[in-house]
């Protein structure tokens, strides 16, 4: 199992504290049958910056550390990158990490509470380029659960949502849980990840998620999202069934 999006290096954001908990986390992460970690930290997000040479030296380190205990768990380098104005001047700067070598899919986070005026012109630059955003937790967007159809327009784009497994769980409350099935069941994230932060406070979750998705959607539509994740980090094109219209009805709007 891979996870795409997860804070366990060491001392440099909201995730791991230390060494030791970084250590805490791979071996929870294994005992889900996660295989493969892509190393998220944030970026840009107003609190924390870790720049691409950093993170790859980070993720290196911690590897290290892994392999000295023989903890069977492969790590990778990227960034959950804060979008900005600045954003695309970063991209051909060199200075962000993509979940691919090819440098085509990016992990883009919004504000909590709201979705910058200027996402569709950025994400519009980035298309150009050949890059890919790909949305993260849009789930626990405040904007995105009041109305989940405003991800349509960065879908038709060729944008990607990644939902958070702990969403689909419960662990952020039943409006969360509720957006998060409704988003699954119209097509709207293609794909999970933990956001894990440590092993006691916001954890991986992926076991029960994938659980979850198949006991409400069946097996097909796990199979469908885990290739979507590998597709991501070999930088291929993916392949997902069309997004739907959410019915405003069910989330008792009007």
């Amino acid at each position: 199992m891979i996870d795409l999006h997860c804070h366990i290096l060491p001392g440099i954001d909201d995730g791991a504290e230390n060494i030791e908990a970084s250590i805490a986390m791979a071996e929870k992460a294994i005992s889900q049958g996660i295989t493969h970690i892509l190393c998220t930290p944030h970026h840009n997000n107003g609190r924390y910056e870790n720049p691409k040479d950093s993170v790859i030296h980070s993720v290196s380190v911690l590897q290290t550390e892994l392999d000295k205990r023989n903890l069977n768990l492969t790590l990778l380098e990227g960034q959950e990158v804060r979008i900005t104005g600045d954003l695309i001047e970063e991209i051909n700067r060199n200075k962000i990490l993509f979940t691919d070598l090819d440098d085509t899919y990016i992990l883009i986070e919004f504000p909590t509470m709201d979705i910058p005026a200027y996402t569709e012109q950025i994400f519009f630059e980035m298309r150009a380029l050949g890059k890919i955003p790909v949305i993260v937790h849009p789930e626990r967007n405040a904007k995105f659960r009041e109305d989940p159809n405003l991800l349509i327009p960065f879908l038709e784009i060729g944008c990607l949502a990644q939902l958070t497994a702990p969403s689909i769980v419960g662990t952020f409350g039943k409006s969360i849980r509720k957006t998060a099935i409704e988003m699954v069941k119209h097509n709207l994230v293609q794909m999970v990840a933990s956001d894990a932060h440590g092993v006691k406070k916001r954890t991986f979750y992926m076991e029960e998620a994938y659980q979850i998705i198949e006991k409400e959607f069946g097996k097909e539509k796990v199979i469908q999202m885990k290739q979507v994740t590998k597709d991501l980090l070999n930088g291929e094109p993916v392949t997902y069934p069309l997004y739907q219209e959410v019915k405003k009805k069910k989330f008792g709007l009007f």
